[in-house]
């Protein structure tokens, strides 16, 4: 219906005006600024048109549409000196045209009408049927009411009586598990004080070592003394390794112990905190003072466990409690036995090393007696070849003496006369003679260097045996002395006695 109400209007204005010719071409103007507006408002109209959709020319009748299209060229002044010229500006037939869309049809009005009286019927019934559901109802709630109230007061008293069963078994467990973490504290020290005595006798294998460094040359073996020092500290370590394990251990256990003790105590609380709740809310009546309403209360639902839960919880407390008292007891026998068998062991190591350290001083004092034998007799070869070496010496020079009259010799025979210069047998055995001697002579200077680099040697020797000699001397000090002498102070019986 839209498209087609432009079309009326255009032709209704067409056919009213059209024996007036200028006032024709008034509305043929108003219309053309319409058609390029693509708008039908009011021209300077204090009424505002409700009719605001926007209309194509396609929608126009097309001779309409033709008709008005001529006009399409007009510029907006000859519009506007139309308009002060017939004073256009207000149109009466734009108001007709707005009020004849804002009115309601017969048919809609006698369609309200009987709408209004089916909804008096129907609230009228409804208002009959609910009067008796809510007489109803009354009668119901009451009966319901009370019937509650007395099955909730034996459901109350149920649960006093689980709650004050429940409570007396915690509570019993209660006074075990703290009997129980007392001496787990007491295993405690007595752990502490073992590994707090295992520190002496670390100390001293420490020292012994650290004292053995102080050892020179050849003396800075790894012996079995040594290795039965590195085999205590070891042992030491471990078994505090050992202790420390069982500490940490007996830490947890009486963290776990204390945990438990503390919800068992925290479940005793709540449970005397729920049993006066729970005895209190068993007094009440519909007399009782300090009844009030709580809006909601009974949406809002704070309840944790159900009833077969909380028995559960409680019976798992009680259980958890039970087995860490036997975790805790069986602890406390396994510690005793550890600090038994780490006395046995550290007792062990100990005597090891002290055999060890006997067994080197004895080797040492042997290898110082042969030392001692072997430098005498260094000692004594070297005065030998000192004396072999002065006797050398003195017979290199007495050849020199032969070895001058032979190149004496040589050379006088040089100055015979022409014929005379002749290579005979005598000079054969000059020349042959001064190489016999320049050979023993060279002979002799390699042994005098072989016998300076054996005395050398010799010397080098005496040296080392001394320095040698030095080294197992202070390194019998070492160990007879200082490492000896300290654990033989120390008493390792009363430490590992417990």
């Amino acid at each position: 219906m839209a498209p087609n109400k432009p079309v009326l209007m255009a032709d209704h204005y067409k056919t009213s005006y059209a024996r007036n010719f200028d006032q024709q071409n008034l509305i043929d103007q108003t219309l053309m600024c319409i058609d390029q507006t693509k708008e039908l408002k009011p021209i300077n109209s204090d009424m505002k048109t409700t009719y605001s959709k926007s209309y194509d020319t396609k929608y126009l009748d097309p001779s309409a549409s033709d008709y008005y299209r001529q006009y399409s060229a007009m510029n907006r002044t000859t519009l506007e000196s139309m308009h002060e010229k017939y004073g256009f500006q207000r149109n009466p037939s734009h108001a007709a045209r707005t009020a004849l869309y804002t009115r309601y049809t017969p048919y809609e009005w006698v369609q309200n009408q009987i709408r209004f009286y089916n909804e008096a019927d129907s609230n009228r019934h409804f208002s009959e049927s609910l009067r008796k559901d809510t007489v109803r109802l009354m009668r119901e709630a009451d009966e319901r009411v009370q019937d509650g109230q007395k099955e909730t007061g034996r459901k109350l008293g149920e649960r006093i009586t689980d709650i004050s069963f429940w409570r007396n078994e915690v509570a019993s467990e209660l006074e075990r598990i703290i009997i129980e973490n007392e001496k787990m504290q007491e295993c405690r020290k007595t752990l502490n004080k073992a590994i707090q005595d295992l520190e002496g006798p670390l100390h001293i294998a420490q020292e012994c070592l650290y004292n053995r460094e102080s050892r020179k040359g050849t003396e800075l073996v790894h012996d079995q003394t040594e290795q039965a020092l590195l085999k205590e500290i070891e042992t030491v370590l471990n078994c505090q390794k050992k202790l420390e394990q069982f500490t940490n251990k007996c830490i947890k256990q009486l963290q776990r112990g204390r945990a438990v003790q503390n919800e068992l105590d925290m479940d005793i609380k709540n449970k005397e905190g729920a049993l006066g709740i729970d005895t209190m809310c068993h007094q009440l009546n519909n007399f009782s003072r300090g009844l009030q309403y709580y809006s909601g209360i009974e949406k809002y639902d704070p309840s944790i466990t159900e009833a077969e839960s909380w028995a559960e919880a409680s019976n798992s407390t009680v259980k958890k409690s039970q087995n860490e008292r036997a975790t805790s007891c069986q602890l406390r026998s396994d510690i005793e036995t550890m600090i038994n068998a780490v006395a046995q062991e550290m007792w062990n190591a100990w005597s090891n090393t002290n055999n060890a350290l006997a067994r080197r001083s004895a080797e040492m004092l042997e290898a110082k007696s042969k030392l001692l034998i072997h430098l005498y007799k260094i000692q004594q070869e070297i005065f030998n070849i000192e004396k072999n070496l002065e006797l050398m010496r003195k017979a290199i020079a007495d050849k020199s003496a032969a070895l001058k009259v032979a190149h004496t010799r040589l050379e006088a025979r040089t100055h015979r006369p022409q014929l005379e210069l002749c290579k005979d047998y005598a000079q054969l055995r000059m020349i042959s003679e001064v190489e016999t001697i320049n050979s023993m002579i060279h002979d002799m200077h390699i042994k005098v260097q072989q016998s300076e680099a054996q005395h050398q040697q010799l010397l080098r020797t005496r040296a080392n045996l001394e320095t040698d000699l030095k080294a197992k001397v202070d390194a019998l000090f070492v160990d007879r002395e200082k490492c000896m002498g300290m654990r033989r102070s120390y008493p390792i019986t009363a430490t590992v006695v417990y």
